[in-house]
């Protein structure tokens, strides 16, 4: 018989996101579960071994899927699913069933469907800590029911940072998600000291994937962006107010004047006095 450790939520009074269920299971050969649906969202994550999931989507097409350690899947709310282990080397998996107000938010950025419901991670650190967060779950469940929930929170982080970057060339929808976070980011930071490197750790990305990704997008790099973007609001400045050249260099990220008449040369091909005394409005 399968060996598991299994245990119910005991508060559903969180609305954003709730836990129902979770566990742990070490499966026999063949051991199968299904054909059943499920009222919520329901994760495994594959620990070791391997098995099959057949599941139907709401379109009526059947799937035949072969998972093995280090993947995982989302069963999906009124989708029927079967699930099977493996006769030679059955799986060892943790679940989760969770729902919410939140929750088809993060399972829609991890880039999980119906007719796409097998989690890849990218980053290896960040599958890493997904499991760490599931692992901790199961074995402290006599926690609070606050304590629990932050940990899920923390699992939905590190599922969705983990698997969108896969799925961002597959879907538009993600990668677009991305690049509007980092141009609201640019947009309500530009005055501050802030680099690539910290655009990307906002967005939850690694620099060298955001830096291609923004390319491919926008057509320039984060670092030609963000030039562009401050000489925009520079020349904006020089052309609507009075203030120096000195003070406006600071309004858009610049404290040292040299520094920003140099950027803002290199985008316009003249000085920023030169470029104010051709383009101001004379009230």
């Amino acid at each position: 018989m399968s060996k598991h450790v299994f245990s119910i939520f005991p508060n559903e009074n969180f609305v954003d996101l709730c836990m129902y269920q979770f566990g742990r299971e070490q499966c026999d050969p063949a051991y199968s579960f299904g054909p059943a649906t499920r009222s919520h969202y329901l994760f495994h994550y594959v620990l070791s071994g391997t098995g099959r999931l057949m599941t139907t989507d709401f379109k009526g097409q059947n799937h035949e899927y072969q998972i093995r350690s280090g993947q995982g899947f989302m069963i999906f709310p009124k989708q029927v699913t079967t699930y099977i282990a493996d006769t030679r080397l059955p799986w060892e998996y943790v679940w989760i069933e969770f729902d919410g107000m939140r929750a088809r938010e993060a399972v829609e950025t991890a880039g999980l469907t119906p007719e796409s419901p097998i989690y890849h991670a990218t980053f290896k650190d960040l599958r890493e800590n997904m499991v760490s967060e599931m692992q901790y779950i199961v074995e402290h469940r006599n926690e609070t029911s606050f304590n629990l929930t932050g940990h899920l929170y923390l699992f939905l982080d590190f599922l969705t940072r983990s698997a969108a970057s896969m799925k961002i060339s597959a879907d538009g929808r993600i990668r677009d998600f991305y690049i509007k976070e980092a141009l609201n980011y640019i947009e309500q930071n530009f005055q501050n000291d802030i680099s690539v490197e910290g655009i990307a750790t906002f967005c939850g990305l690694n620099r060298t994937y955001f830096g291609r990704i923004f390319k491919d997008t926008v057509g320039q790099s984060p670092q030609q962006f963000l030039l562009s973007y401050r000489m925009t609001k520079a020349a904006e400045l020089l052309k609507l107010t009075t203030l120096s050249v000195n003070d406006i260099g600071n309004a858009v990220g610049y404290p040292n004047q040299l520094h920003f008449s140099r950027a803002f040369k290199n985008i316009y091909g003249i000085s920023p006095r030169e470029w104010r005394n051709k383009n101001r409005i004379v009230k």
